[in-house]
């Protein structure tokens, strides 16, 4: 199986594991899976960071790509193709971070792990 982690599923990955759904955390767990996280998580963790709305990030960016190399997870950069896919999609959801995950999932066939309903009308499987 292979996983995309929206930002709020990594960030309760590293923060608070029990509050991820326990079909995610099975996923993650399987030997078999592959675990993507986009370049956009780490964009959106360090600018909510620097913005004072995730203070306790300041415990992981520093050893944000040690982290996901321990962890298992595959870091999914972004690339012109994704960022064109983003601003094509036709939902009116308006946050570029959630868009390019979303369209780096609809590129790559991957399902995202998420609690974010908006998701669905991105045109990505969720699974939570």
């Amino acid at each position: 199986m292979r996983l995309l982690l929206d930002t709020n599923a990594l960030f309760r990955w590293w923060t608070d594991v029990e509050s991820l759904a326990l079909r995610v955390r099975e996923v993650i767990a399987m030997r078999e899976a592959t675990v993507y996280v986009s370049s956009a998580s780490a964009w959106e963790i360090a600018t909510k960071h620097r913005l004072g709305k995730l203070p306790e990030a300041g415990l992981f960016l520093p050893r944000f790509s040690e982290l996901l190399v321990r962890d298992g997870f595959q870091p999914l950069s972004v690339t012109v193709e994704h960022a064109l896919e983003a601003g094509r999609l036709p939902s009116p959801h308006k946050d570029p971070f959630d868009r390019l995950i979303a369209a780096q999932a609809r590129l790559h066939d991957l399902p995202v792990a998420t609690s974010d309903r908006a998701f669905a009308g991105l045109g990505v499987t969720v699974l939570w």
